[in-house]
């Protein structure tokens, strides 16, 4: 090979070495962000009702934190070379996504649908082709949420809080009922959907443990 075509290859390949490195550093701060809500966000098996809404105004300022490192990586990811680096991040906003729709549901007991994630994690439009939120990604971070919700309608029990295992089976059966809709294709989504299933028979053994024992008003759609 000519010289000057190895000093070419060399400089690209320095140079994509440079901006590999750039990015994972952003993405090490994204992942600490996102374990930072998760471990906040995981005291609410442990939190009565009442200081719920407290807990999760204190997870803000992460979720602030989290907007400007995305801001940061698609600063430094090359035009339309989105699907080239995205694995880099992709667990991290997975988690991130689990976090604000979690969040959500203990706010207000409703489902964030894509695009409002996509405000919530500061992912702006302009950034299309550089880093984005894709479909794949917001589904597996919702099968995390039934996962956690799953765990939460137990622990709701220990604390007292009847009522929460059956609003957590309406809005679990909401989603499942979505995924059934859906044709999946991609093999890890598939094993993870086919999970729910078991999430499901979960919280219906609780519903039905509390609804038996009558600590709380049947359910109703």
């Amino acid at each position: 090979m000519d010289p000057s075509d190895l000093d070419h290859i060399n400089s690209i390949l320095d140079g994509e070495g440079d901006l590999r490195e750039k990015i994972r550093e952003r993405v090490h701060d994204l992942d600490k962000h996102t374990r930072t809500m998760v471990g906040a966000l995981n005291k609410i098996h442990s939190t009565p009702p009442n200081q719920v809404k407290t807990l999760v105004a204190s997870v803000s300022s992460t979720l602030a934190l989290c907007q400007q490192t995305n801001a940061q990586i698609a600063g430094l990811v090359p035009r339309d070379q989105f699907w080239r680096w995205k694995d880099m991040w992709t667990n991290s906003l997975r988690t991130a996504i689990f976090c604000v729709t979690l969040i959500q549901f203990l706010s207000d007991g409703t489902l964030l649908p894509l695009n409002i994630v996509t405000e919530k994690l500061g992912i702006k439009g302009e950034w299309s082709g550089r880093f984005e939120l894709t479909v794949e990604d917001y589904l597996h971070g919702l099968i995390t949420l039934v996962n956690e919700l799953s765990r939460l309608a137990v622990n709701s029990v220990t604390l007292g809080n009847f009522e929460q295992p059956i609003k957590i089976s309406i809005f679990v059966k909401d989603i499942f009922n979505g995924f059934t809709m859906l044709n999946l294709k991609n093999d890890t989504l598939r094993r993870r959907y086919d999970s729910l299933k078991y999430d499901i028979k979960k919280i219906e053994e609780v519903v039905y443990d509390v609804s038996l024992r009558k600590l709380a008003p049947p359910p109703s759609t």
